[in-house]
């Protein structure tokens, strides 16, 4: 006999509302500093066995194609390796990337390869999204894992075989189309907008240069002008070290796929909050029993499974809530012996009430 349970975990971050200082830098991208994505569509060679297999008919075009511009002249029909694999690489290529510089790549199968681990990637141009070729990748792939065999001739996966990465398998051949110099204003965009904070940035920019070059646009941007006779390097260091008062918001993050529950900041409900809930347990049991045909009607004695199945619903329980600290609450519940996965019902149900004051994140 098992119980069917949720096994869930809980975190509870503790962070102090008090305000801090946070270099702007942390806190804003600058406009056209960017990473670029690369994709590309290459040919794994050398695996043992595990590549695509003969209805994956790209590949084996893709293949024959390979050889032609080699100067060999295959028939894609007549080809049934099984030592190759098609897969997609993709890339983020950093910003002010040069010709010569080496990044790492991801490759991932397209077709029904088992297998891609110590293959290695034939030369793949990376394509960006205007078509152009900024990059090239090559170089033995690794999974960092694969199938462990045991005595019995059974196989155990162990993590994704059929994607993987290269260190250092690119390289750029062509600059991105973008110049620091072409900029006639510096546009710092925050990763979480807010008027206050936009506010404070620009006011923070003007009063370290002595002059009104900085202005907040809306809450996530703020705009500042170059000041004349100044390197741009320099000025926009100096701009994304300087330091703004900082409140950080409470959040309550949710990653229901494992029961993760996360909180941070100081979380506030408004109380009273009275909670009701309730749970429903499903117990399995298994149990062996031997089936026996009739006299001479030419069947075998087998043993089957006879499964029963029972539902137990727990009574449901009052909660009283009189601390605006959601801490407490998460205390008292888990005194109680409340489930991080009833604990994440319960968040929910007092966020949809309009009780709790966070930022709530569900993932």
């Amino acid at each position: 006999m098992f119980a069917l349970r949720l096994v869930l975990i809980f975190l509870y971050l503790t962070v102090s509302a008090v305000a801090a200082q946070v270099k702007v830098g942390t806190l804003v991208n600058v406009e056209g500093v960017r990473p670029n994505y690369l994709t590309g569509y290459g040919i794994v060679v050398g695996l043992n066995g595990s590549g695509d297999g003969t209805t994956s008919i790209f590949t084996l075009q893709s293949i024959a194609n390979m050889l032609r511009k080699m100067g060999i002249y295959v028939d894609p029909k007549a080809i049934k390796t099984k030592n190759a694999a098609a897969v997609i690489v993709t890339a983020k290529l950093p910003p002010f990337a040069k010709p010569g510089m080496t990044f790492d790549v991801e490759v991932a199968s397209l077709g029904d390869a088992k297998s891609i681990a110590n293959g290695v990637l034939i030369r793949t141009p990376l394509v960006g999204p205007d078509g152009k070729i900024y990059a090239f990748a090559q170089g033995p792939v690794s999974t960092g894992g694969g199938y462990s065999e045991s005595n019995r001739g059974g196989k155990i996966q162990k993590n994704f075989p059929t994607a993987g990465i290269i260190p250092n398998g690119g390289i750029v051949e062509r600059p991105l189309p973008f110049k620091l110099s072409q900029l006639k204003e510096l546009v710092l965009t925050l990763n979480s907008p807010d008027f206050s904070l936009a506010s404070e940035i620009a006011e923070k920019i003007n009063n370290h240069f002595r002059m009104n070059i900085a202005r907040a646009v809306d809450s996530a941007t703020v705009k500042v002008n170059y000041p004349p006779g100044i390197d741009r390097v320099q000025f926009i260091s100096e701009v994304l070290n300087l330091k703004v008062s900082t409140n950080p918001e409470p959040t309550v993050v949710i990653y229901e796929k494992t029961g993760t529950v996360i909180m941070s900041g100081d979380v506030k409900i408004d109380p009273p909050v009275y909670v009701s809930h309730g749970n429903i347990y499903v117990s399995v049991t298994k149990t062996p029993i031997v089936s026996q045909p009739p006299p001479l009607s030419g069947g075998e004695t087998k043993v089957v499974q006879q499964v029963q199945t029972q539902v137990v619903e727990e009574h449901g329980r009052i909660f009283g809530i009189s601390s605006p600290s959601l801490k407490d609450l998460v205390k008292a519940l888990n005194q109680l012996g409340v489930s991080p996965g009833d604990l994440i019902a319960i968040i929910q149900a007092i966020k949809a009430a309009g009780k709790l004051h966070a930022k709530l994140i569900i993932m």
